[in-house]
Order: C-alpha cells, then structure tokens, then sequence
C-alpha cells in the first residue's frame, strides 16, 4: 500500500515529491563529495590543507595547486551540511506518514557530524590508514541514508507499515549491502596503507590464498571480503528473480552488474599498476556498489506480499467509494 498521489490528500503527495528531490540531491552530493575526498588523497594532496577547520589558517586560500582539490572537497561539505539541513526541516514533519522515514532523518546528521569530525582527524593524523577508512565508510553511511531517504519517499508506504525483514530476498540483500562496506572499507585501508601492489598476481597473492606478509593478508582480506560479497550477491540475485517484484529484480540486477565491474577494475588496478584514475574509478564503483544493494534491500523489505497487492487496492477503492457524497 502507498500513499495516493492525489485524491484524498494531494497536498501530501506533493511535498512528498518535493521531498524526494531533495533527498536524490543529496545522495548524488554526498556521493560527489566522497568520489571527491579519494581524488584528492589518491593524488596526495590530502594534506595540503595541513590544519583544520581553517585552510593554510584561512577560510579561502591561495588557491593553488592542490589546495584546490583539497579546499573544493571542504566546501563541498559545506554544501552538503546545508542540503542536511534542508532536508530535515522539508522531511521532519513527514515523518509520521512515510514509513521509515523518522529513524532514517535522524541519523542524518548524526553521521554527518561524524564524517565532519573524521574529516578533521583525517588531517590531524596525517591521514593515517583508519582514519582514512572511518572517514570513508562514515561517507559512505550519509550517501546511503540519503539514497534511503530517497528510496522511502518513492515507495510511500504509509507510517505503521509491515516491514518484511525476514524475507529471504531482503536478508540476502542485506548480507551483500554488509559485506560491500566491509570490502570498501578494507579496500580504504589498503589503499591508505600503499599496500595496494602487495599482492602482484589476481586472485591469489603470489601464490599464497592469505598472503607472507602484513601488507599481503591486508590485501588478502580484501579480496576475501569481496568474494564474500560476490557469492551473497549470485544468491541475493537468484532469489530476487524467482521470487521478487520487478522493481527489487531492476535493483538487484544493476548491483550484481556493478559488481562485475568492480571485479574487472580490481583485476586491471594490479595488473596496470594502479594508474590514479583507475584507483579513483574503483572507489567510485564500490560506493555504487554497495548502496545498489541498500536500496535493493529496502525495496524487498517494503515490497508488499502477493495477496496485499491484490487487496490493498481494492481496500483502497472501497474505502474511498464509502467516502464519496
């Protein structure tokens, strides 16, 4: 069951639109802005901002060089910091008519304020290996809550909804989305850790399933974690196409597609020698990567079982025939 989008309350249906807009504005921000903070320490310009909040103790610098990069990145926070705000302001009063839509506006800016505060650290540290990979999945957490936001606001089921997290199609999808930001995460830490050549040969590591060395098994892990992610996501696709509805089928095929690529980027990433743009490329997908499968999986958790989708309408029709002068 969704809410009308006209009919009985058309006003609602449209700040609900309005809403959406919003939000799909600030998942393609926040994500900008991550794809953003990788270019920028990928290119080693993460420190050419060496203090913060201030910049070269400024607010705007000499813009020059890296500084740029590094400055562009910190004021695209700042834009997404407003677009949190606006999206709570336009969603907080909504949050009593869209199912899901409370928890998911109130961990907007908690993960924001993290992310800022990582940000900061990132610098302090000298972006050490887990700062670099706390920032980065607190990133990833603000692009997917708004793809969340997004997704909620599409599907508008109603406040008090059934919610069918024990769905296998939504558990399976739930396991991918997981273990595709263990991966990320991992992959931000060896790649932080200049442990992205360790292992010269795909998909074993010079001959060893674990790898000799620190910088080796670091790498391993990644590997290992998205292998885990590739055979949840064969499994989340099986049962999405015997058993799902279209929409969840659309959305499980793009992950699964993604993930194809990932695999291709990861294999060319060793044997070209990680060029920079294809490392960024790589962080890119990744991100894809894992909220595809978040919002696969809230589609499947929302998704309404068969016999309701053949009675809601009806219940619906009568309800509203009942009401008619």
């Amino acid at each position: 069951m969704s809410l009308p989008r006209g009919g009985a309350n058309p006003t609602l249906y449209g700040v609900v639109k309005s809403f959406r807009s919003l939000a799909l504005g600030g998942s393609v921000l926040a994500f900008l802005v991550a794809v953003l903070g990788s270019w920028v320490r990928i290119n080693g310009a993460g420190l050419t901002c060496p203090d913060w909040p201030l910049c070269r103790g400024a607010v705007v610098p000499a813009l020059h060089g890296g500084v740029v990069l590094e400055w562009a990145h910190r004021a695209g926070v700042l834009l997404v910091t407003l677009l949190v705000i606006a999206t709570l302001v336009q969603g907080w009063p909504l949050r009593r008519s869209v199912a899901g839509l409370g928890p998911a506006l109130a961990s907007l800016p908690i993960v924001l304020g993290v992310q800022i505060a990582l940000g900061g650290a990132t610098v302090l540290l000298g972006n050490s290996p887990l700062s670099v990979m706390l920032h980065w999945a607190a990133g990833m957490t603000l692009f997917a809550a708004f793809t969340a936001l997004a997704v909620l606001s599409s599907a508008r089921k109603p406040s008090g909804s059934a919610w069918r997290l024990g769905d296998p199609v939504a558990l399976s999808l739930a396991a991918a989305a997981f273990f595709a930001f263990v991966t990320m995460s991992a992959g931000a830490y060896v790649g932080s850790s200049f442990a992205g050549l360790a292992c010269t040969t795909f998909p074993a590591c010079d001959g060893s399933l674990l790898g000799a060395t620190d910088p080796q098994r670091l790498q391993m892990f990644h590997r290992l974690a998205a292998g885990t992610l590739g055979a949840f996501a064969l499994l989340a696709a099986v049962l999405a196409f015997a058993r799902a509805q279209q929409s969840v089928r659309i959305a499980t095929g793009c992950a699964l597609a993604l993930v194809t690529f990932q695999v291709v980027l990861g294999a060319l990433n060793v044997a070209l020698s990680l060029p920079v743009e294809l490392r960024a490329l790589h962080a890119a997908n990744a991100s894809l990567v894992f909220v595809a499968f978040v919002v696969a999986a809230l589609l499947a958790a929302l998704e309404a079982p068969a016999e309701c989708a053949i009675v809601e309408p009806v219940a619906i029709a009568a309800r509203e025939a009942a009401s008619a002068p």
